[in-house]
């Protein structure tokens, strides 16, 4: 164009979301699990003191952590296999913030109960139905 090249590439950051050429969202899913990391760790000092009731660890947990994994994904067209990471790392996170772990053999579905904490897959409907 004009004589200037454009390069091309592979993968692009356009307003918060990785663009692959293939189209997929791997690794923008990516991104966000290790967003949502980040945040969970900044706030590890609200989210993992025992004495904060399990009701604000909630709230903080969805304004903060849940937010940064769920940005955006309103427009992701989103497969079965990226979806599951997505619920393994939301359980992960619960689990750290709660003290939960995988000896105690506690089912996903009784946590999210005690803790009060909606299911991925709900929210990711109601960002999409919004």
């Amino acid at each position: 164009m004009g004589g200037v090249v454009i390069l091309r590439v592979e993968k692009l950051k356009y307003l918060g979301s990785i663009i692959e050429e293939r189209g997929d969202i791997d690794t923008d899913i990516n991104h966000h699990i290790r967003v949502g990391w980040k945040k969970c760790k900044k706030a590890s000092g609200v989210l993992c003191d025992k004495k904060i009731p399990f009701r604000l660890k909630e709230r903080v947990y969805r304004m903060v952590v849940q937010l940064a994994l769920l940005y955006r994904a309103e427009c992701w067209l989103i497969k079965k296999i990226q979806f599951q990471r997505l619920m393994v790392v939301e359980m992960r996170m619960i689990g750290w913030m709660f003290g939960y772990t995988k000896l105690d053999r506690i089912r996903n579905v009784v946590i999210r109960e005690r803790v009060g904490v909606a299911p991925l897959e709900e929210k990711l409907r109601e960002t999409r139905l919004r």
